[in-house]
């Protein structure tokens, strides 16, 4: 799959994303005055593998039609939003990177939006930062680079770093001005010494391998996890959202920055999740971010988990 983006295409796509800057996360991430905070991390079992997905934050946000149903008419996304019991106008937003622990090593991918969270949600896992061994950056977005650097100095000082390699390109040849452009080279091109730049195919340890889905970003990658015979895909920012690019993945995607190779992508990897029936683990769903796919008319809905993987 072959992506071309002008330096145009980039920009506006950058000034569309939750930035971590402008999202100011409530300090418990997902509480509401007097109720108590959801837990931060929740872990399951996949074969040999421990799975942790942990709550780097959650956010509310309005004008869900206009970032998420990009082409879909006032009454289609309003029916869709009340068939499915959430409000057509705002959206919550979920931002979950993920620990596996295999063979002796623990794995996170992605790191959140650099404001403390994944600190937190790693504590609540029993790992501290310097525990990590690697880190996977899926894409180069800021709300999944945001906590590579805490103080200027490197979250994970003990690891070494693994991402796609077309998606580093793209970003790092950036003018300065640009968002995501300054992030990547103030966040991940100090650590490109320690990267390893990895195509579509490519395994980043025994049992996890790299799952190219560009059109998200020109180079961001799902990765699919095989153990003693389980599956798994961490499908990052594949669908941005549970109920809206499932049921229709044709629908335009605010942040997609190829809008047709992000709706290719999202229908190929969700055809393969519901046909083999594989769980996956999305960055944005409702946390604790995994579930199934089935397909639904022309559509797809995502099931999320119960009691599967304890």
């Amino acid at each position: 799959m072959t992506i071309r983006l002008t330096r145009r295409a980039a920009l506006t796509g950058a000034a569309a994303l939750p930035l971590a800057a402008a999202a100011t996360l409530p300090a418990a991430a997902g509480s509401h005055a007097g109720k108590s905070a959801m837990p931060h991390a929740r872990a399951f079992r996949l074969g040999e593998m421990s799975v942790t997905t942990l709550l780097d934050g959650s956010l509310p946000r309005e004008g869900a039609q206009a970032i998420f149903g990009g082409g879909a008419s006032d009454e289609e996304f309003a029916k869709v939003s009340a068939e499915n019991f959430i409000p057509a106008n705002m959206a919550q937003f979920y931002f979950t990177p993920t620990l596996v622990e295999v063979g002796g090593q623990k794995i996170l991918f992605d790191t959140g939006l650099g404001q403390g969270g994944i600190a937190r949600a790693l504590a609540e896992a029993g790992v501290t930062p310097d525990q990590i061994d690697v880190v996977v950056l899926t894409h180069m977005h800021p709300d999944h680079i945001g906590g590579m650097m805490t103080d200027g100095a490197p979250t994970f000082a003990n690891a070494r770093y693994v991402t796609g390699r077309v998606e580093y390109d793209f970003w790092a040849r950036m003018e300065a001005g640009n968002r995501v452009g300054d992030l990547v080279a103030s966040n991940v091109t100090p650590l490109a010494e320690k990267m390893t730049f990895v195509e579509d195919g490519a395994e980043v340890v025994p049992g996890i391998t790299a799952l190219a889905s560009f059109g998200h970003t020109p180079g961001h990658m799902s990765f699919h996890l095989d153990s003693a015979g389980e599956r798994l895909v961490l499908a990052a920012d594949l669908a941005n959202h549970y109920v809206w690019s499932f049921a229709h993945p044709e629908w335009e995607v605010q942040f997609d920055m190829d809008k047709a190779a992000a709706t290719a992508a999202r229908r190929k990897v969700l055809g393969m999740l519901a046909a083999d029936r594989v769980p996956m683990i999305g960055y944005h769903m409702p946390f604790p971010a995994a579930g199934y796919v089935e397909t639904r008319g022309e559509g797809f809905r995502f099931v999320p988990v119960s009691y599967q993987m304890m």
